[in-house]
């Protein structure tokens, strides 16, 4: 039988929206939010030639700088002012979760409640200007030697490209803050999702397009159709799937009335990484690709080898990319799950697992549980991502049509949903408490 919340949820529509003023503010500040960094993205850096630029992306665009285009909206093609988007401060995060393993200082003031992970997202903050410094800087080493790319290359070109670039960035991130404090989802997740949005329309008129001069073939692109929407099907399926560990509570006694034994449940999600384990592989694959664009046929042979061998739709290429998108599954599912730590928490509020002795015990059951699901959770986003390679590396279909954009939409759609229903449900209670006190005043 469904729970009161449950059948509450079923039961909301529209009208519930048009009545919660509430949740109508914080959806039109993020839309607004949105709104200011798709400008931004439209906003080019000073001292760059566009038509040189667009030469040099051309040729480029298939390494990990299409990847970085793809999470940018665009804007790295067009070397705008938010051309470095929100990855340094994503890439912070993950350095900062990982050292919070490791150092007893982080791990401390992780258990420290509020204050601790504020001073953690304080030092997030100055890891994300260190690191957009060094890529910012990279950039504009890097343009520099890209021929007529730079009007009048110098000190002062890359000075200030470094203020711009990293300007953007902490710009972004306090915008994802302002979104996730007074807006509705995810701020860092929607400015991501919203680059990868507005680009589809070009690329699904660019898939089109190539249909219309016969490139790609009707076929081609009614599979890539079916693809998408089924890949989309299967994500939304794996993404809500859970393994739910039944958890008692035995009885308890509180004055002379003693209180019956409770059960609930320690839902455990088969994808707990998330969308980290592709961006990262991809990332890493990418690499020596775009090393090579870089040094234009000058480099040493060895890497010329190596961008043969893992080029897109070689056999080396899907073995390694499977294989690291296993390996960060699992790291990164050891990292923000602590078995150890949610079985000490269950000891301490009297909670079990029927037939496991609480303790020790009870953290290697979850640990055996969470592994063998987290098997299941690496295959399917092996198979999200790599379905959609050989598409894109034998029939020349947009980057954005692979597994790791599809990933991220669907995925912060659904986190976005989930959280205006639960704007809705709190607004009907509302509802409900305020009717009960008038009833009880007329009484």
């Amino acid at each position: 039988m469904a729970s009161a919340a449950e059948q509450l949820a079923a039961n909301l529509n529209f009208g519930a929206l048009a009545k919660a003023d509430e949740l109508k503010k914080r959806i039109w500040f993020t839309l607004g939010a949105l709104l200011v960094y798709r400008l931004g993205t439209y906003i080019p850096m000073p001292g760059i030639n566009p038509d040189a630029l667009a030469d040099v992306f051309r040729t480029a665009q298939q390494g990990i700088i299409g990847l970085f285009n793809m999470f940018s909206g665009g804007a790295v093609s067009r070397m705008a002012i938010f051309a470095l988007n929100i990855m340094p401060y994503i890439s912070a995060s993950i350095i900062i979760q990982l050292l919070t393993t490791v150092s007893p200082t982080l791990e401390a003031l992780k258990k420290e409640g509020e204050s601790g992970r504020k001073q953690i997202n304080q030092y997030t903050r100055y890891l994300t200007v260190v690191l957009a410094v060094f890529q910012s800087y990279g950039i504009a080493v890097g343009l520099e030697g890209s021929g007529a790319v730079v009007s009048d290359p110098g000190w002062f070109f890359r000075i200030s490209t470094v203020i711009t670039l990293t300007g953007g960035t902490m710009f972004l991130m306090w915008l994802g803050e302002q979104i996730t404090s007074r807006g509705i989802g995810n701020g860092i997740s929607l400015i991501i999702f919203a680059g990868i949005v507005a680009e589809l329309p070009s690329a699904i008129a660019n898939t089109l397009e190539l249909g219309r001069q016969g490139a790609l073939s009707t076929g081609i692109i009614l599979a890539v159709i079916l693809m998408a929407v089924g890949i989309i099907m299967f994500i939304v399926f794996m993404e809500r799937a859970q393994r739910r560990l039944l958890i008692q509570y035995p009885k308890r006694q509180v004055g002379n009335k003693v209180y019956e034994g409770q059960s609930s449940h320690l839902p455990l999600k088969l994808n707990t990484s998330g969308v980290i384990p592709p961006i990262f592989a991809s990332s890493l694959l990418l690499i020596p690709t775009t090393v090579a664009s870089f040094m234009q046929n000058s480099g040493p042979a060895w890497l010329t080898t190596v961008t043969t061998l893992i080029g897109h739709g070689q056999p080396l290429f899907m073995l390694l990319y499977v294989l690291l998108i296993v390996f960060f599954c699992f790291f990164y599912t050891a990292i923000v799950f602590n078995p150890t730590e949610t079985a000490d928490n269950l000891k301490k509020h009297g909670g079990f697992i029927p037939g496991i002795r609480p303790g020790e015990r009870t953290a290697e059951y979850i640990d055996y549980v969470l592994t063998r699901i987290t098997v299941i959770g690496a295959a399917y986003l092996a198979i999200v991502c790599l379905f959609p390679e050989i598409l894109i590396s034998y029939a020349a279909v947009p980057f954005y049509f692979g597994g790791t954009s599809l990933l991220i939409v669907v995925s912060v759609t659904m986190d976005t949903v989930a959280q205006v229903q639960g704007h809705l449900l709190a607004h009907q209670y509302e509802g409900l408490v305020k009717k009960a006190k008038l009833r009880g005043k007329r009484r």
